[in-house]
């Protein structure tokens, strides 16, 4: 059986990636910060029995260790790095920036990933598929942006996309993946009504990307549907 590692699974992007991964048989392990809480999340994993739900707050990385030797005889065929927050408020623009929120976006939304993948990187090294996947955006794009603003969210997801790419030419060499995604926008909580996608259709077309992935891809900023995105 095929094994999935995915944070930030209570809601949105990652709870349709725990549905569809655990309905297609893969050993799916979930994690989020209050698993206590995520009704949804519980709901689904009453339903199936192939997922392990996991306490994990990203931006605690002495959990992500944790985390790691407790899962230290687990192959992890997919590490999904999905867990992300939108630090920005519309009150806060350039001259009254809240520098600590800042901080937390780059923990949560650079660091963390980085982390996950030093952290299970002997489990992911140990399966089949090897492959660090990272839930991006568009908005770290540096080229598409036109618009300004959101400094916090576009420099944290810039940061991963440069952390990313180095980790995809480091790792290789040990036939380990890496893979970028912007899902899109979509119908979520962060995403928010206006999105132009639902999250079956984003993560869909994610899954099949993962799936066909070669390691000559390894480094890849991608659309859900396979467009390639600009840095």
């Amino acid at each position: 059986m095929a094994t999935v590692l995915i944070t930030g699974a209570n809601r949105g992007l990652g709870l349709e990636f725990c549905r569809q991964y655990a309905t297609d048989g893969w050993h799916v392990i979930a994690c989020s910060r209050n698993p206590d809480d995520a009704f949804d999340l519980n709901n689904l994993a009453s339903c199936h029995p192939n997922i392990q739900l996991e306490q994990l707050d990203v931006s605690k990385f002495e959990q992500i260790d944790a985390l790691s030797r407790k899962l230290s005889d687990c192959g992890i065929d997919v590490l999904i790095n999905n867990a992300g927050i939108y630090g920005d408020k519309q009150s806060d623009g350039f001259g009254q920036l809240d520098y600590q929120a800042w901080i937390k976006s780059l923990v949560v939304n650079t660091q963390a990933p980085v982390k996950m993948a030093a952290a299970f990187l002997r489990q992911i090294k140990h399966s089949d598929k090897k492959l660090v996947v990272n839930i991006s955006s568009l908005m770290g794009s540096i080229a598409d942006n036109t618009g300004g603003g959101s400094i916090l969210y576009r420099s944290s997801k810039a940061a991963l996309n440069a952390a990313m790419k180095s980790l995809a030419i480091e790792l290789k060499d040990q036939s380990v993946g890496v893979l970028i995604f912007h899902p899109g926008w979509v119908k979520t909580d962060m995403g928010g009504p206006n999105g132009l996608i639902n999250a079956e259709e984003s993560v869909s077309g994610m899954r099949a990307l993962i799936e066909n992935f070669s390691l000559d891809q390894s480094g890849s900023f991608v659309k859900y549907d396979g467009t390639p995105m600009p840095w």
